[in-house]
């Protein structure tokens, strides 16, 4: 029987970067993926959304400039085009995540079924091999509520949608976190007429409500339907109306129904945990069916290590690499390494972006009570905002009650890129102020930053004021 050093199971970002990690270090290392490597973020996430998100903006732009004097008579977009675009994307990128490419980096392949037959084997498709360790990478699926007559309609989700080949006239999206914010407004800008169905009371619920609200705006002011506060609770179909999504305001009980001619579900995901035989590897779970793991990601096995959407410890493609690494530095060299979630960032591709890391302004008051700070600079008062027409932005600090950054939140054109100043300076310990301090190029985006952080020392040099307006006239007082 074949041993391992390490045996991954999943091919997507976090068992991709475990894999060819541990075989440049020079361990024996198998990856088993049942269906195709590069998961979701190459096949139907982050490459293909973005790719949409591109071909969305433009059209956006073109019918969307005459304010700047440029004037365009006729958009047209074509739908299959465009789809082919995403395509083009992924057949770009595949070969970066393949099997061959593994392969030359010494990782050996299986194409299978992955079940765990013991604490320190697996079985894949009848054949069995030992490790030394292992890491479960299977990611997530999207999650289909059951929701009367939802089924009959044959939803569309995050992994289905790639299939279509015209644009739907009227489309429902079940949803207003970052998957169906991005898809609604892109189709929404391709051309179809959206409809945003969220329960909770705002859209992107978690982040500031401020967030929300000007991003409600803006798509409002695109033509989507915001529909927050409103709960899905049946779909009809029949010849005179055709598709029906019937809701109802949990607040008021007032019903109302949408019609759609397609309709996406974006929910939530669901980790894939099944029929991994993790009874036999002594392997547990959480109250939401993910691979339980220490902040070290390793499982109630010692010997078996977890990572990306499997956990649902924070679903995003970096977060999985970040995973990825840490478990071979803890598995190959019986390192302690730790993934510190809070200071990782997330950005929602909408127009504008909406960028987060660290805690809230909510989130920080409930964690240290008083004496949290929040210092806010508007796009509205930021030059390269103004140049650009785009004020409806803005970049938030939020520090602990010693004034460090504790977390932040951009909203505005380019905000996944100014985020990452916000990310050093939390890793250094950085105070509120200490933005200001550094020199910004002028015009640019990220100047919002310095202007939030400027705010902070105004406050705190406006706290000094009495004392040195003491120590002025001491010493106007000494040189008599």
């Amino acid at each position: 029987m074949a041993r391992y050093a390490l045996v991954v199971i999943g091919g997507g970002t976090a068992g991709l970067v475990a894999a060819v990690g541990a075989a440049g270090q020079g361990a024996r290392t198998l990856l088993v993926e049942k269906h195709r490597t590069g998961g979701d973020c190459l096949w139907t996430g982050c490459v293909p959304s973005k790719a949409l998100l591109t071909a969305a903006e433009h059209a956006h732009i073109a019918r969307n400039s005459s304010h700047l004097g440029v004037h365009v008579d006729e958009v047209r977009v074509d739908f299959a085009a465009a789809m082919a675009h995403v395509k083009s994307a992924i057949a770009t990128i595949e070969p970066h995540d393949s099997p061959d490419r593994l392969r030359r980096e010494g990782v050996e392949v299986l194409h299978g079924t992955a079940r765990f037959t013991g604490p320190d084997e697996i079985e894949v498709d009848g054949r069995r091999m030992g490790f030394r360790h292992a890491m479960i990478a299977t990611g997530a699926t999207p999650a289909v509520p059951p929701i009367s007559g939802l089924a009959d309609v044959e939803p569309l989700t995050s992994d289905t949608l790639w299939d279509l080949t015209e644009l739907p006239r009227r489309l429902v999206v079940l949803g207003g976190g970052a998957i169906g914010s991005e898809l609604g407004q892109a189709f929404s800008r391709l051309g179809s007429q959206v409809t945003i169905v969220e329960m909770a009371d705002r859209l992107l619920p978690r982040e500031e409500p401020e967030a929300s609200a000007r991003m409600t705006t803006a798509f409002e002011a695109e033509g989507i339907s915001v529909r927050a506060g409103t709960k899905a609770v049946g779909v009809d179909v029949d010849d005179a109306r055709g598709k029906v999504l019937r809701v109802e305001s949990p607040e008021t009980g007032d019903t109302d129904e949408i019609p759609f001619d397609e309709i996406l579900v974006a929910v939530g995901r669901t980790p894939t945990t099944k029929d991994l035989g993790l009874d036999a590897a002594g392997v547990e779970l959480t109250d939401r069916g993910a691979i339980a793991v220490d902040d070290q990601l390793r499982t109630s096995n010692k010997r078996i290590f977890a990572g990306g959407d499997a956990t649902m410890l924070l679903p995003f493609t970096h977060v999985a690499a970040a995973h990825g690494a840490t478990v071979v530095q803890n598995a190959l060299f019986g390192l302690r390494a730790k993934v510190d979630h809070e200071a990782i960032p997330w950005v929602t591709f909408t127009d504008p972006e909406v960028a987060r890391v660290g805690l809230s302004a909510a989130e920080a008051r409930e964690r240290f009570g008083d004496g949290v700070t929040v210092r806010t600079g508007q796009h509205a008062e930021l030059d390269r905002a103004i140049a650009s027409g785009r004020t409806d932005g803005f970049a938030q600090l939020v520090g602990d009650p010693k004034g460090r950054i504790v977390g932040a939140t951009i909203v505005g054109p380019r905000a996944g890129e100014g985020i990452g100043e916000v990310v050093a300076w939390m890793a250094n310990g950085a105070k509120l102020s200490r933005i200001t301090r550094t020199t910004h190029a002028y015009p640019t985006w990220n100047a919002d930053l310095a202007a939030a952080s400027l705010e902070e020392l105004r406050a705190s040099l406006a706290k000094l004021k009495p004392v040195t307006g003491l120590l002025l006239r001491l010493r106007r007082w000494l040189r008599r």
